[in-house]
């Protein structure tokens, strides 16, 4: 919910953006960002249209109007848009949707483009359906999945059978430059990025804290390759802290007059934590290693062996049921379908990486430093 609160707050600071494609969007998305929070309403949303084919010669999906999410028809009501969307997490939970524009290409002369949008509606709008993936809560005690049994936020795919949107909840429609332009415009992509580096903060954090009391509990925490790993989580921990940082003590009023994170910073710690997080369960795995499969259940730890694993799974610093514990915990981070969802989810929340790399490339004035260069060379 927090993501999606920074995201609506940017979108309705810049109105001004929204009234540039009909006077009456800018209005629109204020008047929707106050009821939100005046309602502390839960948020989901979908970015993307499902891809059916990925080759390069393909026909462009947002040609295909039978399959992506389109304005069929408009009426005095409102529009009515056809089509499935990807990827709605917390859907089932959420009391909204959002719907942002996905990048479409211009047709000709200009036209309108039946992809080119943006809206909101009640997830119990008639018509909208969602698919959800299986739940990765399997109805366990919080001692076997201290993670999943708290923390499954589920993921859908987004079935649209030709919904009605009423016109009070279009923000953009139909303009395939400003549909295009709206997250970088509006500064959403800043804002977002802020509360998206502090999680990724947070999760660091979490990491190193669980990698260390795995080492203090198997006794491993004087020995190099241990310390070398740990060191690892460290720098991914201080690095991401630095960027954060940065990005907000640079920060500046934008055109909006809202007060805007710094963005090569975060770009950067964005661009890094695709490679981070799977890397950090890599080291829970090498930390843990076996003790990571003699993780008993909670009824095992009062079944007819709970006096074998008490005598046999204690350590030097643990009892068995501390041990055991704690490496529930690790394998529902690291190793569990929890664990996997959340390093497939890191991998590509941040967006596909060699993409990140051009748009870094790109947003990086390299200038200044290729004159430092060539100052030296013209010395004597």
């Amino acid at each position: 919910p927090d993501f999606m609160n920074v995201n609506m707050m940017a979108m309705a600071a810049a109105g001004d953006y929204f009234a540039q494609n009909r006077p009456e969007f800018k209005q629109n998305i204020q008047n929707y960002y106050e009821h939100i929070r005046e309602n502390d309403l839960v948020l989901t949303h979908t970015l993307l249209n499902l891809q059916r084919n990925r080759a390069p010669g393909a026909t462009p999906l947002e040609d295909r109007t039978d399959i992506a999410l389109s304005v069929v028809k408009e009426t005095d009501a409102g529009i009515i848009v056809h089509g499935a969307r990807v990827l709605a997490t917390l859907a089932p939970l959420s009391e909204e949707i959002a719907l942002y524009p996905t990048a479409s290409h211009m047709l000709p002369d200009n036209a309108p483009s039946p992809t080119s949008f943006a809206f909101a509606i009640p997830c119990d709008t008639p018509g909208l359906k969602f698919q959800c993936r299986e739940s990765f809560d399997h109805g366990r005690s919080h001692f076997d999945h201290p993670l999943g049994s708290r923390f499954e936020e589920m993921d859908a795919v987004a079935f649209f059978d030709n919904v009605l949107v009423p016109w009070e909840r279009v923000f953009l429609l139909g303009d395939v430059a400003l549909c295009n332009d709206m997250q970088m415009a509006t500064n959403r992509h800043r804002h977002a990025g802020q509360q998206i580096v502090t999680r990724n903060l947070a999760k660091c954090e979490f990491v190193l804290g669980l990698a260390n009391l795995m080492t203090e509990t198997l006794g491993s925490s004087d020995q190099v390759q241990v310390q070398t790993l740990i060191a690892e989580i460290i720098e991914n921990l201080e690095v991401t802290r630095a960027c954060l940082r940065a990005a907000e003590v640079d920060a500046k009023i934008d055109q909006w007059g809202v007060m805007c994170p710094a963005e090569l910073p975060l770009q950067v710690a964005r661009n890094m934590f695709i490679r981070m997080y799977p890397r950090m369960a890599e080291i829970l795995h090498l930390l843990g290693s076996s003790s990571l499969m003699a993780i008993p259940t909670e009824a095992d730890m009062e079944g007819p062996l709970a006096e074998d694993i008490n005598r046999y799974l204690e350590t030097d610093t643990a009892s068995a049921r501390d041990r055991v514990r704690l490496f529930r915990l690790a394998w529902d981070v690291s190793c569990s379908d929890f664990g996997a969802r959340q390093i497939l989810y890191e991998r590509f929340f941040q967006a596909d990486s060699i993409r990140n790399a051009v748009i870094l490339y790109n947003m990086t004035d390299r200038e200044p430093a290729s004159a430092t260069v060539r100052e030296f060379l013209a010395q004597d």
